[in-house]
């Protein structure tokens, strides 16, 4: 019952003001959070690829209705791949986008949106680096692919994020299994409605692993975004058996969870991207992760007992 309330509170106006009010304590934050500027990120990212994994960034946002802010995420990415050129870190890393970041729910935002992630896209691509478009919830799916297809026109290595717990997504990746298509296979992390998602951990994680067999036997490149234990060994078998080198898919986990696991997996020869988010709006991002494991939100509990 938790969750749902949790994932309730992450869209309200009122528990955002609420919340980002409390003077929460730095540490329960930054758990999930490698901070509110560039120079923070630039800080965690620096720490991670030092221990040989890779990163994609994601400068916090969403559901943007003000065309000043969609610019300013606009440039906050510009200026993220230059910073990263500069500090020689573009090989192990890419970058993460919501396009209701750039201006998506702005009257006629899907055009706004798109002409954002075009120059985010070409700025990426001078630097030798990726997109990937993160999804957000069910109503939004239609248009994230619509740009994902023109995206791909010119920038053919954009990746996009697609949630195994809704129930179109085995449709969906029929026309995502081509050669050179990334796919990031998420659960999902948004409350839906049970006609268009399915609901349960079980169900979501059958889901998840029959997503995931049609990624590994299609001809792209899929990013098996996951913390769970047994779905990680469950892809590293199906990559056998489909004689995947370990350069043609990745595993990729959340910022702060299971980092000693993320090392390992690196250690043992696997690629391992951190997904690393940072910024002021922070909100919505925590109080989903939050929602996701209860362990999460009794971290986020004690913090006020230990005040």
């Amino acid at each position: 019952m938790v969750s749902p309330v949790l994932l309730a509170a992450a869209r309200s106006d009122r528990i955002r003001r609420l919340v980002t009010a409390v003077p929460l304590t730095r540490g329960v934050v930054d758990r999930f959070v490698a901070g509110e500027d560039l120079e923070a990120a630039l800080k965690a990212v620096r720490e991670l690829i030092g221990d040989g994994l890779a990163v994609t960034l994601d400068h916090l946002g969403e559901d943007t209705t003000d065309r000043v802010q969609a610019e300013a995420t606009r440039d906050a990415y510009l200026a993220l791949f230059a910073a990263f050129a500069e500090h020689g870190l573009t090989a192990s890393a890419e970058a993460s986008v919501k396009l209701s970041a750039l201006g998506g729910a702005l009257p006629g935002g899907a055009s706004i949106a798109l002409d954002h992630a075009r120059e985010i896209a070409a700025a990426a691509a001078r630097h030798g680096m990726t997109v990937t478009l993160d999804m957000e919830d069910h109503t939004t799916v239609d248009a994230t692919l619509a740009a994902l297809g023109k995206l791909r026109t010119d920038f053919p290595s954009t990746g996009v994020a697609i949630q195994a717990m809704l129930r179109r997504t085995e449709g969906d990746l029929a026309d995502l299994v081509h050669e050179g298509s990334r796919v990031r296979l998420v659960k999902g992390a948004y409350a839906e409605p049970e006609s268009v998602a399915h609901q349960g951990r079980q169900e979501v994680d059958r889901a998840y692993v029959r997503a995931l067999r049609t990624l590994m036997d299609g001809d792209g490149h899929p990013m098996v975004a996951t913390h769970d234990p047994r779905v990680i060994e469950i892809a590293l078998d199906l990559a056998r058996r489909n004689g995947r080198t370990t350069d043609s898919y990745e595993f990729q986990m959340l910022y702060g969870i299971r980092a000693a696991e993320q090392r390992r997996l690196a250690a043992s020869g696997e690629r391992m991207r951190v997904y690393v988010p940072y910024g002021s709006d922070w909100y919505g991002y925590f109080m989903r992760r939050l929602a996701e494991r209860p362990a999460n939100l009794a971290f986020f509990l004690r913090s006020f007992v230990s005040r």
